[in-house]
């Protein structure tokens, strides 16, 4: 996917890959930030990790982190596939090790991680969204999902562990992103920083509200950004019986796409609303539900039906995360305990305290970086 095609059809391609609300290697997901940062100072809120969380912590320093992140996958590759593998690297994956940091209150991570990410991403129209470090190649399109979360994640971590530095940075680049990635009061994928274009849709899982509203732009604009994000979020709920959400809208058209509803995305659309407190009754009496059977699987039709039985650690990891947000210390837990299902407890295995599979070797960034922030929510 090397960026030297000369016609929008290229870039319509591109999208396809690149836009859902996760790693290119696992199915389509992505990550939160919060909607509103923490004032305490960091001396009040650093906690000493529990022993699942220390142990994935050690896994990923040890085995995922690389000198550009943290890898794809454990499992090298020649990186030139048309979707991220091996010891590629992700913004997905920086920023959600960025929110984890400020959620743990770790301040000196935050800083390496941040420090790592903008060396590794920083394009002039917004953070790449994968490089790869045999090819030495910094692919020139961004994810508007991975952007808004280093945003958010500075702007947490300007007030978390008061350093005014941060707070500047993330009003920096909120402005950058909403003039490269918002039009006409409408937020769009990806912004290609060779052809100075956007896509044509938006993903639903990517309208992460909450740091949409902290965008250092004029109050007018940021009304206008909210209101039609909002919208457009909301009005993509499927039904009660069904209560997820569709996965983009075009913008053209004015029409909801869905080719199958990703489980992932749909969470991370509930969880987006659930930190503004506008999520739907049915879809957490659903999510309840089917946490406690152990029933939550990768994909279904748009009217509920399952389409594989894939059950996966950052499924439950992210209703972990909308337990946390509601208060809700029962979905909390569950989530928890089904997630570490997945957990690699062999002391022997160089997958000790990760995610993954140790037969295959196979460890992905986005299940252990979801199950690490999923850990982060319980200190909050």
């Amino acid at each position: 996917m090397g960026y030297r095609f000369s016609t929008m059809a290229a870039l319509g391609m591109t999208v396809l890959l690149l836009t859902s609300c996760g790693g290119n290697a696992v199915p389509p997901a992505g990550t939160p930030a919060a909607s509103a940062a923490a004032s305490t100072r960091p001396e009040e809120v650093q906690r000493e990790p529990g022993p699942e969380q220390q142990q994935l912590l050690h896994f990923i320093d040890t085995q995922l982190m690389g000198s550009h992140g943290v890898y794809t996958n454990l499992q090298e590759t020649g990186e030139s596939a048309e979707m991220a593998t091996g010891h590629e690297v992700l913004s997905e994956s920086a920023s959600l090790m960025m929110e984890a940091a400020v959620r743990m209150g770790d301040q000196e991570r935050f800083g390496r991680q941040w420090a790592l990410a903008r060396r590794t991403f920083d394009m002039e129209g917004g953070f790449s969204y994968r490089f790869s470090p045999k090819l030495e190649k910094r692919y020139p399109v961004n994810a508007a999902v991975d952007d808004l979360r280093m945003i958010g994640a500075l702007y947490e971590a300007g007030q978390q562990f008061g350093q005014p530095e941060y707070t500047e940075e993330a009003e920096k680049y909120g402005i950058r992103f909403y003039k490269n990635n918002a039009k006409n009061g409408y937020i769009y994928d990806i912004y290609d920083n060779f052809f100075k274009v956007v896509n044509g849709f938006v993903t639903l899982c990517y309208i992460d509200l909450g740091v949409m509203q902290n965008l250092s732009i004029s109050s007018e604009s940021r009304e206008s950004l909210l209101h039609n994000m909002t919208g457009i979020l909301e009005e993509g709920y499927l039904s009660d019986s069904f209560p997820f959400y569709e996965t983009r809208f075009d913008y053209s058209t004015k029409q909801y796409r869905s080719e199958g509803i990703n489980t992932v995305e749909s969470l991370l659309s509930i969880l987006h609303l659930a930190e503004l407190g506008l999520q739907k009754p049915a879809s957490i009496r659903y999510i309840t539900e089917h946490v406690e059977a152990g029933t939550l699987y990768g994909k279904y039709t748009r009217d509920g039906e399952p389409m594989n039985d894939v059950r996966s650690t950052a499924i439950y990891a992210l209703t972990a995360m909308i337990g946390a947000e509601l208060d809700d210390s029962s979905l909390y837990q569950s989530s928890i305990a089904r997630m570490n299902e997945f957990r690699v407890t062999d002391a022997a295995s160089p997958l000790y305290g990760g995610f993954g599979d140790p037969a295959g070797k196979q460890a992905y960034s986005f299940d252990n970086l979801m199950a690490l922030l999923a850990y982060s929510y319980k200190a909050q």
